[in-house]
């Protein structure tokens, strides 16, 4: 009689894995809805804000605003993200931006909109991010397995990226239909259902301590202090080289793409010579790349390593990036010479920020995800503040191509510093 040999069935990976998760299905359906809105969003509100102010250097400023929060408050917002609910934070979160979105809207509306109303919204709504981002990072590994975050994580991004798509394509109709403050009130009504939808989040991988569990815990040890906590994420971090020097690569490759941020509604006017279509139509090239690259790395991710998807992403970032100077060079359909870069600088972000962020969720205890997820983005966004003031300076002097051209080359470097570390690309 011959013995039975059972053999372990593999765990599924993909779509179809991610499908029988619930919660994960309905965390992605509220990302959609508010990157829907948020694209809509982006193209009325920079040029609002371009029609509003005039100028180079206000927009500049007002960018570098956006990130002060972030810097300023991170460090401090990740703890509280580890001791509170996570689902509670990104539903006040949600309404809280939803709230301050519809007011400006209002007021631009009724012609009572200044600059400085600006400047206190976009501080106000950048503080509610500091909570809702790193809390959202913090549920992707409660509600998912560990063998499926980088399917996850690629799939969540591909789909937000292609409701960004869907809202660039109709941003144009939209604004002439119902004006930017209209486009804008959509955004803040995307912002409130996707915090009502988060009301059906059920975390089950690391559910958040009940009060009986809580009890028991703090009678056995005395309850941790906020700046112990505070302090073994820092050393967490610390510890953990390729967190750090990805990080680190992170902040120097923002700082040089506040120019494009920053000053790419003058890009579209001055030196390709359209107007709100002509951004609309970068920001989609900009998606679609983004989605595909996505979609690839979702499927096909998984058979490099994660260093070598981050190398190659830098790389391919920066070449496509310095390539925005072509079209400054060409008198026949310079709009289009653009969009192609464009779409080329999409495909790069997500063999980037998939890996990193994965290998984050892998690695880091998931009652540290909120310290080490903040920190991150205040790393990551702490030269941005310096390259908006910068960005917007320098466009009042020089000619936008040839910052692009600049920053484009010095963003090449961080790809060729990571490709040097052994250490880094044995990851």
């Amino acid at each position: 009689m011959s013995e039975t040999v059972l053999v372990q069935p593999q765990p599924q990976q993909g779509i179809r894995a991610l499908s029988a998760h619930r919660s994960y299905l309905i965390m992605m359906a509220a990302k959609i809805i508010s990157r829907f809105g948020d694209s809509i969003d982006s193209i009325a509100y920079s040029w609002m804000v371009y029609v509003l102010t005039g100028s180079e250097v206000l927009m500049g400023t007002l960018f570098s605003l956006n990130f002060i929060p972030g810097i300023a408050f991170s460090l401090f917002t990740g703890v509280l993200v580890d001791r509170w609910s996570k689902k509670k934070i990104v539903i006040l979160a949600n309404t809280g931006r939803g709230i301050m979105v519809l007011l400006t809207a209002l007021l631009y509306f009724l012609g009572y909109l200044q600059p400085w109303h600006l400047f206190i919204f976009t501080f106000i709504n950048s503080s509610f991010e500091c909570f809702s981002t790193p809390a959202e990072m913090s549920l992707v590994p409660r509600i998912l397995p560990k063998e499926l975050l980088l399917s996850g994580n690629s799939l969540t991004s591909s789909a937000a990226r292609t409701a960004e798509l869907a809202g660039l394509a109709a941003a144009g109709g939209l604004i002439a239909l119902i004006g930017v403050s209209g486009a804008m009130i959509t955004d803040a009504l995307t912002f409130l259902v996707a915090a009502l939808l988060f009301f059906w989040v059920r975390p089950k991988f690391e559910e958040e301590p009940s009060e009986v569990s809580h009890h028991v815990k703090t009678e056995q040890k005395p309850k941790k202090t906020y700046w112990s906590e505070f302090k073994s994420g820092l050393l967490f971090v610390k510890g953990q080289k390729m967190i750090l020097l990805t990080m680190l690569a992170a902040a120097f490759v923002n700082f040089c793409l506040t120019p494009y941020n920053v000053l790419e509604p003058v890009y579209v006017k001055e030196i390709l010579h359209a107007g709100p279509f002509g951004l609309s139509l970068l920001g989609i090239s900009l998606v679609i790349g983004m989605i595909l690259s996505g979609l690839w790395v979702s499927q096909q991710g998984s058979k490099y390593k994660k260093s070598t998807l981050i190398v190659f992403g830098y790389l391919l970032l920066g070449v496509n990036y310095a390539l925005l100077y072509i079209p400054s060079l060409v008198t026949l359909y310079p709009l289009y010479t653009a969009t192609l870069f464009c779409f080329g600088m999409g495909l790069a972000i997500s063999f980037v920020n998939t890996p990193v962020s994965t290998y984050m969720m892998e690695v880091t205890p998931h009652d540290m995800l909120g310290r080490v997820g903040a920190l991150s983005s205040m790393i990551s966004t702490s030269a941005m503040p310096l390259g908006g003031l910068i960005a917007g300076f320098a466009g009042a002097w020089f000619s936008v191509d040839v910052l692009f051209l600049v920053f484009g080359i010095l963003m090449i470097i961080p790809g060729l510093i990571l490709l040097t570390q052994k250490s880094f690309m044995s990851v």
